[in-house]
């Protein structure tokens, strides 16, 4: 029962992390012009994106300094979901739930 639960939380870890890894990537297009946001398929995926991950960035971006032309807050959250991940990971091995 636990392992199962252990897997199922590191596998929605996995896709969220997929997730942030994808507004990271569509950020630094839209930044440097290689995508805008006049089309409607990219706005539509932004905005999206946006609402998935913005109630997650914005207690990071209240701490972290302001680096205007990119944002780090989205790193810093990837770094946290890894370090959060590692830690259920070894948890679940303390309690034997792994092999």
């Amino acid at each position: 029962m636990l392992y199962a639960l252990i897997v199922i939380i590191g596998r929605l870890m996995d896709i969220f992390q997929m997730v942030i890894i994808i507004q990271i990537v569509l950020g630094l297009l839209i930044s440097f012009n290689v995508v805008n946001l006049h089309n409607d398929f990219v706005a539509a995926i932004w905005r999206a994106l946006n609402v998935i991950i913005e109630p997650f960035l914005r207690p990071i971006r209240r701490f972290m300094p302001d680096t205007r032309p990119f944002d780090l807050s989205p790193m810093v959250l990837l770094f946290g979901l890894w370090a959060a991940q590692m830690l259920l990971i070894g948890l679940g091995q303390s309690m034997g739930a792994l092999v």
